[in-house]
């Protein structure tokens, strides 16, 4: 283990992620995890690494000095990133040494940013995961004077690299049917597809609240009994409003469930800010289980997409078209 940054200033909720836990749900412990997963496997496919823990920054990052030469790999929420006063490039993987500072700020777009490092931060981990999962009392929050440790890194030379950013969507979220979803009434079910939603300001891990001028409040649901919850699912409360659960989300509920998140459009849910709008289409199990697997195809080859920051000019097909003189002077001119 090499002693690698040293925390000189951090936000309120910056915390150790990797990709959660497995199976664990019997024992009262949800998957946790990083909100945003798509993030997190694109930190591992610019670093070359899987499994490996990143730091997730909840809204602001922090000051971090580094006592060793390093890799690192920034994705998620767009956010101010410099070294030593140099603007880094998102989405992408750099080479940092050692006494360099790093700064990171507010995010700009999203809410979770998340930084990676070669070989991946070590902690403590339980039960497989070096998730924090605060709510349970495990894993690690960054404080201020703190050290934090990298593994081996077995991929030192790949740097440089970058990659496609990734569009924001404007399509539904996609939502599948629960065992309450048939409670609803069909004037409601369509009412719930039509309704442009925005992303409460009440929220955090566990879930976000969806504001909407419908009430969706069933009648009798109070009476349901307490069953097993997971990420995704949208439940609704007795006052009518929706509340969808994230990665920290309680294991069991006894609310009604209106639908539940497709997990791969779940981090669009994770990443919406205070005032977002929302707005979600039922799919049929098929169409569930083929946009899965076409998510998780896309992240399985998503460190092949990885490209060089810098080009090779002999390798550009369209080199003339770039402006590269913006403009000429005379040199006898005063």
């Amino acid at each position: 283990m090499t002693p690698v940054i040293q925390v000189e200033k951090i936000g309120a909720a910056v915390t150790v992620q990797d990709a959660g836990w497995s199976g664990t749900l019997a024992q009262g412990l949800s998957r946790g995890g990083a909100a945003d997963t798509f993030a997190l496997s694109s930190i591992w496919a610019l670093l070359g690494e899987k499994n490996t823990a990143a730091l997730e920054m909840a809204g602001f990052g922090g000051t971090f000095r580094f006592l060793s030469d390093a890799r690192i790999a920034i994705a998620g929420a767009v956010m101010a990133v410099r070294l030593d006063g140099t603007a880094l490039l998102h989405n992408a993987v750099h080479f940092v040494q050692a006494g360099q500072v790093l700064e990171i700020g507010a995010a700009r777009v999203g809410l979770y940013g998340y930084l990676g490092i070669g070989g991946g931060f070590l902690t403590p981990k339980f039960q497989g995961s070096a998730s924090t999962h605060r709510g349970a009392g495990l894993g690690q929050v960054i404080e201020v004077g703190q050290t934090l440790k990298m593994g081996a890194d077995l991929r030192p030379d790949r740097i440089g690299l970058a990659l496609p950013s990734r569009p924001k969507s404007s399509a539904p979220i996609r939502v599948v049917a629960t065992a309450h979803t048939e409670l609803f009434s069909e004037k409601v079910r369509t009412r719930f597809e039509e309704t442009v939603f925005t992303r409460g300001s009440k929220g955090n891990r566990q879930g976000i609240a969806l504001e909407g001028s419908e009430d969706f409040a069933l009648q009798g649901g109070q009476s349901i009994l307490s069953e097993t919850v997971i990420p995704g699912d949208i439940q609704v409360p007795g006052q009518g409003a929706l509340f969808a659960l994230l990665a920290d989300s309680q294991t069991t509920g006894g609310y009604p469930r209106i639908a539940a998140v497709l997990p791969c459009d779940l981090p669009r849910i994770a990443q919406a800010v205070a005032g977002d709008e929302l707005k979600f289409k039922f799919v049929t199990r098929e169409e569930g289980i083929a946009a899965e697997r076409a998510d998780h195809k896309a992240r399985a080859t998503l460190g092949k997409r990885c490209e060089a920051i810098l080009r090779d000019p002999a390798q550009i097909n369209d080199l003339l078209s770039y402006q590269l003189i913006s403009g000429a002077v005379s040199g006898e001119s005063e």
